[in-house]
């Protein structure tokens, strides 16, 4: 049965401080069962338990202070409480000491408490990579899409969008009109704190666009200096980022110096990045990452050189088919191509006597504040 809406940090809390009074009462029944065989023992028979409304007064009394707020609370609210009430009263009576087994109670139940609470939290980070890797199939690199990610309550976002997902709704559907809206905060925050309404290109996505960034979904604000920042940006969670850099491991095996090498380099993001999207198309990324150990002219490289020798490496093995080399020192420029198109520099003669004479009209009118000559004119 899917979790009814509602609060999600309250339904967390409230199911962690269940559970310690689970543990409450499970310690309590021990001890009462330790008292009863103890009375047999030597008695023959068991005393009898108090009545339960007196119980019930007296073991709130006993318990004040003795026990955490939400604990005591929770487990006085408890259909069983009348009988945990008998159980306690039975034991002061027998001789117990409340004052010093409750507060160790407390503790066991305590420590029952939070460790709910980390393990949700746990569960709820281990269970963003699926809604992860939906934002980025469904939202644009941008502003929006970074603040989910960023966000202190994104497990509750994507425990959320999994209770939708659950019921038959189209998350995706909800994901793209909440962009729409998302996009409109941005901006109107973004006039107020006088920051413009649309991020400028950084230098950091100036610089990348190339290979390194082909057919990539980048974000125009893209900041590699902050690799927690640019992964986000780039929607890749921490474990799905471990999961790429065990990838690259198991395909460079003995290897790990150099592999931290590149983990660590700046443009390790948009490696992931790559890896993310060949992951999410189903192509074979282990397979294309095998090619880092076919050819290793990668290691010619020296010192601090060789992580991003390597990040050239892995993005050249992940966009190409496996097998095929890599490219042999810096790419060369075609001189003849870059003067032909080029606004400074005219062709060459060949090249000139093998084109067509332009139509200048055609030339003038596209550039802005030229007029075309006077047709008929001459000097």
């Amino acid at each position: 049965m899917a979790t009814p809406e509602g609060d999600p940090f309250a339904e967390a809390a409230g199911e962690a401080v269940q559970t310690a009074v689970m543990s409450v009462r499970l310690v309590m029944a021990i001890a009462d069962a330790v008292r009863r065989h103890q009375q047999r023992q030597k008695r023959g028979a068991e005393e009898e338990l108090p009545p339960a409304e007196e119980a019930k007064e007296d073991a709130k009394a006993e318990l004040k202070d003795l026990l955490p707020a939400d604990i005591s609370v929770a487990l006085m609210a408890g259909a069983d409480w009348p009988q945990l009430a008998q159980q306690l009263m039975a034991l002061k009576r027998a001789g117990v000491d409340l004052e010093q087994l409750m507060p160790r109670v407390g503790e066991i139940a305590v420590t029952v408490r939070d460790a709910v609470v980390a393990n949700e939290a746990r569960v709820a980070r281990e269970g963003t990579g699926e809604w992860e890797k939906m934002l980025r199939e469904t939202l644009p690199a941008g502003p929006v899409r970074e603040a989910i990610l960023s966000s202190p309550t994104w497990p509750d976002i994507a425990s959320t969008m999994a209770r939708l997902d659950e019921r038959g709704i189209d998350v995706r559907k909800i994901l793209a009109s909440a962009h729409d809206e998302g996009l409109g905060v941005d901006q109107a925050v973004a006039k107020v704190l006088a920051a413009g309404e649309a991020p400028t290109t950084s230098r950091d996505a100036l610089l990348a666009y190339g290979p390194m960034t082909k057919d990539l979904d980048l974000p125009k604000d893209l900041d590699l200096s902050d690799r927690a920042r640019a992964l986000r940006q780039l929607s890749i969670g921490p474990r799905e980022n471990e999961h790429f850099v065990r990838m690259v491991r198991a395909a460079m095996p003995g290897r790990d110096r150099e592999v931290d090498l590149m983990v660590a380099a700046k443009h390790w993001p948009l490696v992931a990045a790559r890896m993310a999207k060949m992951d999410d198309a189903g192509l074979p990324v282990r397979e294309h990452l095998a090619g880092l150990m076919k050819d290793t002219s990668w290691q010619e490289a020296r010192g601090s050189q060789l992580g991003s020798r390597l990040i050239q490496a892995a993005n050249h093995v992940l966009s190409h088919p496996p097998g095929e080399a890599p490219p042999m020192g810096r790419p060369r420029v075609s001189t003849s191509a870059a003067r032909s198109q080029s606004s400074t520099v005219g062709p060459s003669k060949a090249q000139a006597a093998k084109q067509p004479a332009p139509d200048v009209s055609a030339v003038a009118t596209d550039r802005p504040g030229l007029r075309p000559p006077s047709r008929g004119r001459g000097r």
